[in-house]
């Protein structure tokens, strides 16, 4: 009869959770769902911006395809009437519910989140998203204010909530309806916190106090990074605390002091995310559909915090690109779960470090526009066809092939990717390569860098990231008919996974690098 779905997405949330190595932060219960999955340690969004991602991962089709790298434009009309991921659920017999921020809402979801071609009812927002910009943040002088960092006290909040656990007191309601009405669900759940503003409860900073936090392993602006490749955080710039920092465009720096608070609230934002997605499991236990239900959780994209000098997304480096990726498939990624078995018990993120490890790890290069295709198989349902080279006219393909063969590959066989690489536009020369592109309005940082409209858009950044290396090649766009031209290249990256994990040291003047365009021109 198949399984139901429940589709976490987060906003702008990197991997810095305790299944993905780091030692600092308190996310007992996604380690727990990590321990109940396979986990990607290697997956990378398609771009570092919201809705051009978010567009590209429901739809299964890369940006170039979707033709949004901005948020103004809704891809059935100005690209093709393409099927997205929920709406083939529903075609296919689901019920299918958004809550929270699945689309990006807006002109590039038509102001409705695509419903009703993707969703069986209209999707829920929570009442206090509107208020996600004012000022509520209270200053020292006991004034308030629109900050980048903000710790509340929920109580003094509109409505007395944030919109998170709106969401997910919503989430939690709609399980049991279905469970109720017995009908196999899509349930998607898209979650606000880390995006900024980082507001949040503010009991959730004692569990990081300031001493403990670091500077980024690398605040510097790389000696070597192409102007281009440089993105000026405009939008942290006019929260009302970092506006009265003063610091100097395009380059800053913030002050250290500072700096070190937004990491704290960034992770203080992340623990109290891990509240919300504990409830959520705890609650899809308490239904007893924990033995029936795949959960997917990833993120649109990560967050530099302070690296290359540089925060927020807009980037092609990794802390920009890469996502924590994790599905949990009962019978497959854990031996079956009997009816009514607890998987999920929720545990407090101030008591509980369990330090839990992932049921299965890949250290496979994979991409979030695999996401439909995969979760088609994974449901029984007919995988989409692949695209062809031009897709505009076809309703129903993907970009990106299922990546359920890896599910079972144990770490000895990864060496050899000998039958993998079935997948043209991922397998090139045998490897597997996660492509992510962003675009610029000029060759050097402007305050429009981070998010150009499509018509000031002069320069593309195509960026291909394999096991061992990420190169980006800046070349010239013309947006009138979305077309790349790369005989005229502006600028170009290289870093060595290797010797150079943090992408501090370009050495692209210093290689012969005929062999990477190749790959990247496909």
């Amino acid at each position: 009869d198949g399984m139901n779905v429940l589709f976490i997405v987060v906003d702008d949330l990197r991997p810095v959770l305790g299944c993905y190595g780091d030692k600092l932060v308190k996310s007992p219960n996604i380690d727990q769902l990590a321990s109940q999955s396979i986990v990607f340690s290697d997956a990378y969004a398609q771009q570092a911006v919201c809705a051009p991602s978010r567009v590209s991962f429901l739809t299964g089709r890369r940006p170039d395809t979707t033709r949004l790298y901005d948020f103004y434009s809704y891809w059935r009309v100005h690209a093709g009437n393409y099927s997205t991921m929920p709406q083939y659920f529903k075609e296919n017999g689901y019920v299918t519910i958004s809550v929270g921020k699945v689309f990006h809402p807006g002109v590039s979801s038509n102001y409705s989140d695509d419903y009703p071609y993707s969703w069986s009812i209209p999707p829920f927002h929570p009442s206090t998203e509107k208020y996600e910009n004012d000022k509520t943040c209270r200053g020292k002088d006991g004034k308030l204010y629109a900050n980048l960092v903000c710790p509340v006290d929920v109580t003094e909040m509109p409505s007395g909530t944030l919109p998170d656990i709106q969401s997910t007191e919503e989430a939690i309601r709609l399980l049991n309806v279905m469970k109720t009405n017995k009908q196999k669900f899509f349930l998607a759940v898209g979650y606000h916190k880390p995006h900024i503003p980082l507001r949040y409860p503010q009991e959730f900073l004692k569990l990081y106090p300031l001493e403990n936090i670091t500077l980024a392993p690398d605040p510097w602006v790389p000696e070597k990074l192409p102007s281009v490749a440089y993105n000026p955080w405009t939008d942290i710039r006019q929260r009302d605390d970092v506006e009265a920092l003063n610091v100097s465009f395009p380059y800053g720096p913030l002050p250290d002091d500072f700096q070190r608070q937004i990491r704290q609230s960034y992770y203080a934002a992340v623990s109290y995310l891990d509240m919300q997605v504990g409830l959520l499991l705890n609650a899809l236990d308490d239904v007893g559909l924990s033995n029936n239900t795949i959960v997917v959780f990833t993120a649109d994209h990560g967050w530099s915090l302070g690296e290359h000098g540089e925060w927020a997304k807009y980037s092609n480096f990794d802390v920009a690109t890469r996502v924590p990726l994790m599905f949990y498939v009962p019978g497959m990624t854990t031996s079956s779960v009997s009816q009514g078995e607890r998987v999920f018990p929720y545990l407090d993120p101030f008591s509980h470090t369990l330090g839990l490890e992932p049921q299965g790890q890949s250290k496979k290069v994979v991409e979030l526009v695999s996401l439909f295709s995969t979760l088609a198989e994974l449901a029984g349902l007919q995988v989409p066809p692949a695209c062809p080279e031009t897709s505009f006219h076809v309703a129903l393909c993907t970009e990106g092939a299922s990546i359920v063969r890896y599910f079972s590959a144990s770490e000895e066989k990864v060496e050899e990717e000998k039958d993998e690489c079935n997948d043209t536009y991922r397998c090139l020369n045998k490897e597997l390569v996660a492509f992510s592109q962003y675009p610029r309005p000029a060759d050097t940082p402007q305050w429009n860098s981070d998010k150009p409209k499509l018509k000031d858009i002069r320069i593309m950044g195509y960026s291909m990231r394999t096991i061992g290396y990420r190169y980006t090649i800046w070349v010239q766009f013309n947006p009138s008919n979305f077309s790349a031209n790369f005989e005229d290249v502006h600028a170009g990256e290289l870093y060595m996974v290797q010797t150079d994990p943090n992408q501090d040291y370009n050495i692209y003047n210093n290689t012969t690098h005929g062999v990477f365009l190749k790959k990247i021109l496909g």
